[in-house]
């Protein structure tokens, strides 16, 4: 988007403020041009258009840029120093495979607020810091600025002025075409991975500039030579493409609002040095959008209100016609949610507008969020935003879906469904389904766009067979809350008739959108909104339809990732009944005339991985801890260990279903079809991961925590790992032959054991050496060998009777310390 501008001619002291027209026609024969032009060389500057010359491509907006043969110059109104924006680097384009597949195109890397500064014929721009703050008349304040001095990102010498001296140009290809750790797409642990050696600047380059009322966009590209970057042919060089913006913050900020972690939402960390407490006050606020009600007076009537300015999304132009319904749907979905906050028609989704509609629309201006529909194989969607760093305001959003991600949804659809509805015994899931997948995908992704992390707690809050019930899931979805990931109802049976299978939005995303956006004109300040907002709090309190965990730290059975319901080893009892219905019918579901297997194959891996979550699930509640959070006026406590009749159960659903040997995995007709080889390792792998997963050093620390204070109640870790010995050696004690797969688990078990007690001739890992888990594994391994050496001549089978005595050897050589 190129734009010619016009070059207006000005006297060197029209630009000071000074008004005398005789200054400005000149005096004595001399114009005031040429006074400014010889002022400039005094100072060893060049003309304009010595520098940007007739070639340049030039695109006016916050800044005017001009590309120039190789060179890219910036053209700076003096207005703008000083001025707080916002610099966002994103990963426009990446090699296949890049971070493993989890670094995609969009992934931002960096985000930061700079300001530009004009030192004698220097420029500098330098990042600014908000999260140290202090009134600027308060006695403080001149400590917090002297101890968070600004750092200079990048520096440059003024080539230029423009003709009427309001605005300096600058080259600043040094900023994209070097390595500037501040705006570098590859992280350390990549540069470690790939064994980066060096950036190479010789093919490093920037491929386009443009400029747009709030912000100016840059594309360079990076190249590093790697010893071995993610695709080998690729010459020893890693090279992304950099998407780097440039935007103008407001100068009007809008009133932060203080988080809770009561309530999900993503934040913004700072430090009050104000605060009357003996320490810098810390705190978050939360990230939104900037929501005012256009009639204030209806508004505190009770009334639904529209905003001045509706959340505004426009669909991607690449979007697939046939989709697009869906996406706006799942854009839309959210106005119920605000009109619980007060508002009507808050958010909006539109068709792209055509050229004749808005020639300068453009995906890149910041003035528009779009939902970007990107030609990958990545199989995933992202909700980004920009935001403002003083306030938290939510600037801008791209909702990012790659067309691959139908394909996850697809084999889901059928893995955790096709026992129960016939809609999805298919790869061509009908219209209506994938499309209401899609639908809340978006929906998903706009809630993270307007704030809200994941919130894997809420699934819990439901009875974990309410979702075989046909009229409670049309109603309340599978959890109360669209963040939470329950992407299909994996619990309902076939006997169920009318579920639901399809997340949907719920009672938790209204209430979060309402404590985060409800407009409370009273308040002059962020400390003054907070006694309202801590008694909606408090008004939910003890119902965990309204509770929030964000389920990443793995201790809490009731935030996890995919779980459903509130019992974890009835939600994956019911969910292995369904898989063991589907597997028998893969071949049929899966084929299709004139192609190979490689469909089959796929989704029956993706079988497997998810049998793997449902026993990770039931995992997490052995030495499990819940976790309910609550401020210091609320009652009872924040963490309570899980009881433990469900730790016992887990266990012995873990023996069941886990640890013996998952025949109805083991289908000849799929194997013979997709491998010659690799089903014994393939399940080797997956008890010996559940299994480690499982004898955790954390979680029997928790176990060993628990029974020092609840001795009576507590599931001691003693009692654990011989519910676990007897499950897992269950042949040794009845006198029967093992298979090879119990044999490569029950070897397992002993290393797993030998390992904590081996760190003692290590001695690097003090912690484990002075905990109780050291203790019990010997005595675990202790008891295992005599039973073994009393018991190992009851099997008939001699290469069991081979086993028992290879479990005695390594017994041996795990104990002995030298």
């Amino acid at each position: 988007m190129v734009r010619k501008f016009s070059i207006i001619v000005l006297a060197a002291a029209l630009a000071t403020g000074c008004k005398s027209q005789d200054i400005i026609s000149g005096k004595n024969g001399k114009s005031a041009q040429t006074t400014t032009e010889q002022k400039k060389k005094s100072n060893g500057l060049k003309s304009y258009a010595e520098v940007i010359t007739k070639e340049a491509k030039s695109d006016e907006g916050l800044f005017t840029t001009h590309q120039v043969g190789d060179k890219l110059y910036f053209e700076i109104p003096l207005t703008l120093f000083e001025k707080d924006m916002l610099l966002v680097s994103r990963i426009a384009k990446v090699p296949s495979g890049y971070g493993g597949g989890y670094v995609n195109a969009g992934s931002k890397v960096n985000e930061q607020v700079v300001r530009w500064y004009k030192r004698n014929n220097t420029i500098d721009m330098k990042v600014i810091s908000f999260e140290n703050q202090s009134d600027e008349e308060s006695p403080i304040y001149k400590s917090v600025s002297a101890n968070n001095f600004s750092p200079i990102l990048f520096s440059s010498k003024i080539e230029a002025y423009s003709t009427d001296s309001t605005k300096v140009v600058i080259e600043v290809g040094e900023l994209f075409e070097s390595e500037v750790a501040a705006i570098d797409g590859l992280s350390p642990s990549l540069r470690k991975e790939y064994k980066v050696k060096k950036f190479d600047k010789s093919r490093s380059y920037i491929e386009s500039a443009h400029a747009y009322p709030k912000n100016v966009e840059v594309r360079h590209v990076m190249t590093y030579e790697a010893e071995t970057p993610p695709e080998r042919d690729q010459a020893g060089t890693i090279s992304l493409l950099m998407n780097q913006s440039m935007i103008l913050l407001p100068d009007d900020k809008m009133q932060p609002r203080i988080a809770d972690d009561r309530v999900g939402w993503f934040s913004v960390k700072k430090y009050d040095y104000d605060s009357d407490q003996l320490k810098s006050d810390d705190y978050e606020i939360i990230r939104r959008w900037r929501l005012v009600p256009k009639d204030m007076e209806a508004y505190k009537r009770g009334e639904l209100v529209e905003p001045v300015k509706p959340i505004v999304y426009y669909l991607d132009p690449a979007t697939p016609l046939k989709w697009r319904p869906y996406f706006k749907q799942g854009i839309e979905d959210w106005n119920k949610a605000f009109e619980e906050a007060g508002f009507k028609n808050a958010i909006i989704a539109k068709d792209p507008p055509s050229k004749e509609e808005n020639p300068e629309f453009s995906p890149e201006d910041i003035r528009y969020s779009v939902v970007r529909y990107v030609a990958s194989t990545t199989r995933n969607a992202v909700g980004p935003s920009v935001i403002d760093p003083r306030t938290g305001e939510i600037i801008e959003s791209d909702i990012i879906w790659y067309h691959n991600h139908l394909r996850s949804y697809r084999n889901r659809f059928m893995i955790e469904a096709g026992a129960q509805n016939p809609a999805a015994r298919s790869l061509n899931t009908p219209k209506k389904e994938i499309g209401e997948m899609m639908r809340m995908v978006i929906a998903h992704e706009v809630g993270h766009a307007l704030g809200l992390p994941h919130n894997m707690k809420a699934s819990a809050a439901y009875p974990t067979d309410s979702l075989r019930s046909a009229s409670f899931t049309q109603e309340y979805g599978l959890t109360p809350s669209i963040m939470d990931y329950a992407r299909v109802n994996y619990v309902a049976q076939p006997e169920d008739k009318g579920v639901r299978y399809i997340r949907m939005m719920g009672p938790y995303d209204k209430y979060a959108i309402n404590w985060g956006y409800r407009y409370l004109p009273s308040a002059q300040n962020s400390k003054a909104e907070k006694k309202t907002l801590d008694a909606w709090i408090l008004e939910k309190s003890g119902d965990p339809i309204y509770e929030f965990g964000g389920g990443y730290d793995g201790v809490d059975p009731q935030a996890q990732r995919e779980s459903l319901g509130k019992d974890q080893v009835k939600a994956s009892e019911y969910g292995l009944a369904n898989l063991k219905r589907v597997v028998p019918n893969l071949v049929e579901w899966t084929a299709a005339d004139g192609k190979n297997y490689d469909d089959l194959e796929e989704v029956y891996k993706e079988l497997i991985n998810l049998w793997r979550g449902y026993i990770y699930h039931v995992v997490t509640n052995v030495g499990g801890v819940y976790e309910t959070r609550k401020t210091s006026d609320q009652d009872g406590l924040v963490y309570a260990a899980v009881p433990k009749e469900i730790q016992k159960d887990a266990v012995r659903f873990l023996n069941q279903n886990a640890f013996n040997t998952p025949d109805w995995l083991l289908e000849k007709d799929i194997l013979n079809r997709i491998e010659a080889s690799g089903a014994i390792e393939r399940i080797q792998n997956l008890q010996t991961r559940a299994l480690n997963y499982l004898l955790d050093e954390g979680r029997i620390k928790r176990m060993v925590s628990n029974e020092q204070m609840n001795a009576r109640d507590a599931y001691s870790a003693v009692e654990f790992m011989e519910d676990l010995r007897k499950g897992i050696f269950s042949e040794l004690y009845a006198g029967k032959m093992v298979d090879a797969y119990r044999r490569n688990l029950q070897r397992s078990f002993v290393d797993e054991a030998a390992q904590y007690v081996q760190e003692l001739k290590a001695q690097e890992d003090q912690k484990i050496l002075k905990s109780d888990v050291i203790a019990l594994m010997r005595g675990e391994m202790q008891r295992l060998k005599s039973d073994l050496n009393s018991r190992k001549m009851r099997s008939s089978d001699q290469l069991t009777r081979f086993h028992w005595a290879d479990l005695i050897a390594r017994i041996d050589a795990g104990l002995r310390i030298e």
